[in-house]
């Protein structure tokens, strides 16, 4: 079993639903750090889901500044990571590891 830490996403947020992550087929990945950045002047809000299952239900995060999520969770083979926030000025930082047999 390989356990390999790995960079999910780092970019700017897109401002509809968008894939950020898919587990590679024969992988089971955790999803271990979230990093959010809102460099804008104002308040943004971010969603984010795991499978179509909300785990940041339009959160808000304040102006300039940064928060951080560790969310410890499993995500079998197929499923996916996306997201997206009012505003381009978030960027997201994703990361955890996969596990292959």
């Amino acid at each position: 079993m390989a356990v390999t830490p790995t960079l999910f996403y780092r970019g700017a947020a897109a401002t509809s639903s968008t894939t950020l992550y898919t587990v590679p087929s024969s992988t089971t990945a955790v999803l271990t750090d979230i990093v959010i950045s809102n460099t804008s002047s104002s308040q943004q809000y971010v969603t984010m889901t795991v499978d179509a299952v909300n785990i940041l239900p339009a959160v808000p995060v304040s102006a300039n500044s940064v928060v951080t999520i560790q969310p410890k969770t499993v995500i079998p083979t197929g499923d996916i990571v996306a997201g997206f926030a009012t505003s381009a000025d978030v960027k997201f930082h994703i990361s955890g590891v996969e596990v292959t047999a």
